[in-house]
């Protein structure tokens, strides 16, 4: 009786997610975050806050302002803002700045405006209610603030209430990201509290066959790190960071503070020890969930992306997308393409060539890039996707993969592409982990 190997996946937070491989498939390796000791996460916040890298304590720093604007993203980011921010709220009291001059500005980038009970969720009801708020809108020339231009080109426009602010703080977490390399630091800014043009500009910089997919790489090696960090930094005015470091539990094992590209790169450096994992060799098919980024299916992607060094050329990549919330805010949902996904990978040297020069709004310089990684992918994979939560009418809408609404029919389309042997890597929690060259 042949055996068959059994990989269990975790499944949203509290649940898991158990398959059995296909017979002759055998698991060559788990690519698992390496854990580290975990802290107190209020010691820890408070400890960062007073020794931040680069920059002067809050307490110092806000003595004599009047306006404060304090960046968080939205609930598709995990960042624990309702522990960040009383522990930043208290060092501005000890600086004197008042409360009525302190403002909450929801680092949206084109994402949905946040309800009063989204923010309850992201930062305690008690401080919607003790400090005001806003959601960026990146689409309202007047609610955004022209910088000046980068070096390459990008039109800086920022959120006119972090503009006009004496001080600025924000909140985030430093996780692997497809495009960033990293999150945190500047990005809640750029793109987080940007306009349109900027926005756009921005996801077009990576656009090339060497930097399409930066997940985990150096910030020097990134276009579009360098061109944010540039163009945030014609903000002139102290910006100050609070970002959080997390485990695949979403517990906190480090918090760094202060400048907001030196102490980022500080913190990417326990960040990368972490969630980078050696593998023995790329394999045919690689499995990767995409927990604990999966509350919606765009961020849930991010498990497609950040593996796919791990499965070698022409290898099947699976990934198990929960989409807790569905979809999420995906400019792909209002189209559907004319061509089938042969004839995508057919005309992809075609596509790809001239994708980078298409001009188009915000949200379709984000599609862009999502269209040009997918054609990328396509060329160098074969993807495919469990996904139960999104409708068939969206999955047409995404051409660069094959989709699966049960077990069972994956397993089918799989076999279909490997009924034979198989080497199999598996990635458990695909949203954060990555393999290293």
């Amino acid at each position: 009786m042949t055996v068959r190997e059994r990989v269990t996946i975790p499944w949203g937070s509290s649940e898991t997610l158990t398959l059995d491989l296909p017979e002759k498939w055998k698991v060559i390796g788990v690519l698992e975050p390496r854990p580290l000791a975990p802290v107190d996460p209020d010691a820890a916040v408070r400890q960062a806050l007073e020794s931040p890298i680069g920059m002067p304590p809050l307490r110092e720093l806000g003595k004599g302002l009047r306006r404060v604007a304090v960046l968080v993203d939205d609930l598709s980011r995990p960042t624990p803002a309702g522990l960040l921010l009383p522990n930043v709220v208290a060092e501005l009291d000890a600086a004197g700045v008042l409360r009525e001059g302190l403002t909450l500005v929801t680092a949206l980038g084109t994402h949905r405006p946040m309800t009063r009970d989204d923010l309850a969720k992201k930062i305690g009801a008690e401080w919607v209610e003790r400090l005001a708020w806003e959601n960026h809108d990146y689409a309202a020339p007047a609610r955004n603030t022209f910088l000046g231009t980068t070096s390459r080109g990008t039109p800086v426009y920022v959120n006119a209430t972090v503009a006009a602010a004496d001080l600025v703080v924000s909140l985030g977490v430093i996780e692997p990201h497809v495009i960033a390399g990293f999150g945190g630091g500047y990005k809640n800014l750029i793109p987080g509290a940007a306009g349109a043009q900027t926005i756009g500009a921005t996801h077009t910089l990576n656009l090339t066959p060497a930097t399409f997919n930066m997940t985990g790489r150096p910030a020097g090696e990134n276009p579009m790190r360098l061109d944010l960090e540039e163009g945030s930094a014609l903000l002139a005015k102290p910006f100050f960071i609070v970002n959080a470091i997390l485990d695949m539990s979403l517990g906190v094992v480090r918090v760094v503070a202060g400048h907001p590209v030196a102490a980022h790169r500080e913190g990417v450096k326990t960040a990368a020890e972490m969630y980078g994992a050696k593998i023995p060799r790329a394999a045919d098919v690689v499995i990767a969930g995409s927990y604990p980024m999966d509350i919606d299916f765009r961020q849930g992607l991010k498990a497609l992306a950040n593996n796919i060094r791990a499965v070698r050329p022409g290898g099947l990549l699976i990934a198990l997308i929960r989409a807790t919330e569905g979809t999420g805010h995906m400019p792909s949902e209002r189209r559907r393409p004319a061509l089938s996904r042969g004839m995508l990978k057919l005309l992809a040297p075609l596509l790809l060539r001239v994708l980078p020069r298409k001009r188009s709004a915000a949200q379709g310089e984000e599609f862009k890039f999502f269209t040009y990684f997918g054609l990328q992918a396509l060329r160098r994979n074969q993807l495919l996707v469990y996904a139960p939560t999104v409708s068939r009418e969206f999955a047409a809408g995404m051409p660069f993969a094959e989709f699966a609404w049960t077990p069972d029919e994956m397993w089918a389309m799989a076999r279909g592409r490997f009924a034979g042997e198989a080497e199999v890597l598996v990635v458990p929690a695909g949203g954060v982990t990555y393999p290293l060259p």
